[in-house]
């Protein structure tokens, strides 16, 4: 079902950019019905208040259903916890940021001046946002069907290459330390540089008579996953 009557924007109107909605009809297969959906979804809070936030709240949890859907389909013999460990991987911000990239997204989004010139359109943490905002813009928009569609298109390579299902790094991490008989990885944040907007977190995990590794990312969770992504690195 196409839900289109009640989602009008809830005041005035906002300038549709028809380069942005040309890549919408042709990144997402859809022509839209509601532009100023798609507009809101592309539009940073350093642009406006109507920005992608609500959206973004609903995308992540349509792209959450629609691949646990997907994946339980496509792994039919495999049990929850990997079915959990592959929904982690795929729906993950970096993850979402990839797709982005290989869509193209960045010069789509609506920048406010500072936020274009601190580097927002590389964020993962703005790029895989935006991209969870234009997945509930175009559920409201297209219904669940054209949604799933899209999805399955944009996240294809990324399901079929995941052979077996991942570990998360932080996971893989401790179960060397107990497998080598070492204390659990300990992780601290160890600096935060950038505006509010695009902060960057440097995160430092170390495993007591081993050694230890430091990473950055958009937040803190992203920074200790690459933290230990590097340590397993170093370790082998």
């Amino acid at each position: 079902m196409v839900h289109r009557g009640p989602f009008r924007p809830r005041r005035g109107r906002l300038l549709n950019r028809p380069e942005s909605l040309d890549w919408v009809r042709e990144k997402l297969g859809h022509v839209p019905g509601n532009p100023d959906l798609f507009t809101e979804a592309l539009t940073h809070g350093s642009h406006g208040p109507r920005n992608y936030e609500r959206l973004e709240f609903l995308g992540d949890r349509v792209l959450g259903l629609l691949m646990a859907e997907w994946l339980y389909e496509h792994f039919g013999d495999e049990p929850e916890g990997k079915l959990s460990r592959r929904l982690n991987a795929l729906v993950a911000g970096e993850t979402c940021a990839e797709v982005a990239r290989a869509l193209d997204l960045g010069p789509n989004m609506r920048l406010g001046k500072q936020a274009r010139d601190d580097g927002a359109i590389e964020s993962d943490n703005v790029l895989g946002d935006v991209m969870e905002a234009l997945i509930g813009a175009l559920y409201l928009d297209g219904g669940m069907d054209a949604t799933r569609s899209f999805v399955r298109k944009a996240w294809a390579d990324r399901v079929d290459s995941q052979q077996p299902a991942p570990k998360h790094p932080k996971s893989a991490l401790q179960e060397w330390a107990a497998a080598h008989r070492r204390k659990p990885p300990e992780y601290a944040l160890s600096g935060k540089s950038g505006p509010a907007h695009n902060p960057r977190f440097i995160v430092t995990v170390s495993i007591k008579g081993v050694g230890e590794a430091s990473a950055e990312g958009s937040s803190k969770q992203e920074a200790e996953t690459a933290a230990a992504r590097k340590m397993l690195e170093e370790l082998e």
